[in-house]
């Protein structure tokens, strides 16, 4: 394998994309170019980042894909949807590059829920599929044939709500309500086929269609495995993939979906030590992988978070220290990570203080003593803004006054510990 693998991530701004990001930035061996046809959250994560590529049902795609992967001299393309996946998987011979993906009879069959329903009748447990004139019992389960997680799905009482379902929805699917728990389990399959990896995960909570809080199943693991070796043994795969479940009235289990990609909460795997992505990427090298795995106590929850792109350029950073650095006698930990971001950018780092004590001291009392490029103890009647004396600055302080003060003499621009954040630059 090459020093250094250079691997496209389409479209980056994806769930799937963001978590290819949190599992692939910090590889020493791997480049991370993020590619969008529109721009999305992506963009304010990928460092090396491409827009503007055309759609994947657009007749010139691969041949403008093709000419990124020559520019870019990329050496493997992950593909962040499933349309992107069907339609690369569909097209991996007129691609000059490896392809993160199982094969494409596989993607086509995992890619239509009542296609994997027909292909595993006759080895598991699948959900009865109905017409409109079949249907002799409500609640019914609703939901398109491909699809998204739980992206368009409903539950009908009537057979007006079907109706009216399945006039709006591009094949759409009238199935047997299982009223039991849900759960997703994250498979990985190596370069010979072999299933090295499953770990069943209750989604506890689902937000559209993602399990924003999930945790891992410990108890009954043989039924999600019999599950798992009978998919991979039925359908080729190559690297990770899941599949979800959910059980019946009578409890059983009854396959819900299989995916040939990473699960959108898949991170509860990299949690554990298990990196799926990395995983995948080796198998597609023909490399020999195994399981790291941590048998620690872990539940994960997610939510909308915030990333900013700030057009400011500066180059000295001037930080106070009580209540800015160090807060109720602890080290603010997210200002400390900006601090080292600067170093990392090459911006000078002043420490500015009214410290009532040794602050030589109180610096090695927290472990911090040497990360400033100087540092500035003033007494009480001293305002900082007389000692901030390069223009290209910034100052964090939780001192309004302060901060109000130095704004209006300096010039520059100022940052509580409450909005210190937007200066964060986690690209890769």
């Amino acid at each position: 394998m090459k020093e250094q693998l250079r691997v496209l991530v389409f479209p980056c701004g994806s769930e799937i994309g963001l978590e290819l990001f949190r599992c692939l930035s910090t590889i020493k061996n791997i480049e991370l170019i993020g590619a969008n046809s529109v721009d999305d959250h992506g963009k304010f994560f990928y460092k090396n980042y491409i827009g503007n590529l055309p759609f994947v049902d657009d007749k010139t795609f691969i041949s403008k894909l093709n000419s990124i992967v020559k520019k870019e001299k990329i050496d493997l393309i992950f593909p962040a949807t499933d349309s992107a996946l069907l339609m690369l998987s569909d097209n991996a011979k007129r691609l000059n590059c490896k392809l993160a993906s199982s094969p494409a009879e596989t993607v086509k069959i995992c890619n239509s829920k009542k296609t994997t329903y027909n292909y595993f009748r006759d080895y598991l447990s699948v959900p009865e599929i109905y017409s409109p004139s079949t249907v002799k019992k409500f609640p019914v389960f609703l939901k398109p044939d491909i699809g998204y997680g739980s992206r368009g799905v409903k539950i009908a009482h009537t057979k007006s709500q079907i109706l009216n379902y399945m006039r709006e929805t591009k094949n759409g699917l009238i199935l047997e309500y299982l009223s039991g728990k849900e759960y997703t389990i994250d498979c990985l399959t190596d370069k010979k086929g072999k299933l090295i990896y499953f770990l069943p995960r209750e989604r506890v909570r689902v937000l559209n269609g993602i399990s924003s809080n999930t945790q891992p199943v410990k108890k009954n693991l043989s039924e999600f495995k019999k599950i798992a070796d009978t998919i991979n043994s039925k359908l080729a795969f190559k690297g990770a993939w899941f599949f979800q479940v959910k059980r019946n009235s009578k409890g059983k289990l009854v396959l819900m979906e299989i995916a040939s990609r990473i699960g959108g909460s898949s991170g509860l795997s990299r949690g554990m030590g298990v990196n799926l992505p990395l995983l995948t990427i080796y198998s597609h090298f023909n490399y020999d992988i195994s399981i790291q795995k941590n048998e620690h106590t872990i539940e994960m929850d997610r939510a909308l978070s915030n990333v900013y792109r700030l057009k400011l350029d500066f180059t000295h950073a001037y930080i106070d220290l009580d209540d800015t650095l160090i807060i109720k006698d602890k080290l603010n930990t997210s200002l400390l990570k900006l601090i080292f971001q600067f170093i990392n950018e090459k911006k000078k780092i002043i420490l500015i203080t009214k410290h009532r004590f040794d602050v030589t001291k109180t610096l090695k009392k927290f472990r911090i003593a040497g990360i400033f490029d100087e540092i500035i103890h003033l007494k009480e009647n001293q305002n900082k803004s007389d000692f901030i004396k390069n223009p290209d600055s910034v100052f964090i302080d939780d001192s309004f006054s302060e901060r109000m003060n130095v704004q209006k003499k300096n010039k520059i621009a100022v940052f509580g510990t409450e909005n210190s954040d937007v200066l964060f630059n986690d690209f890769s």
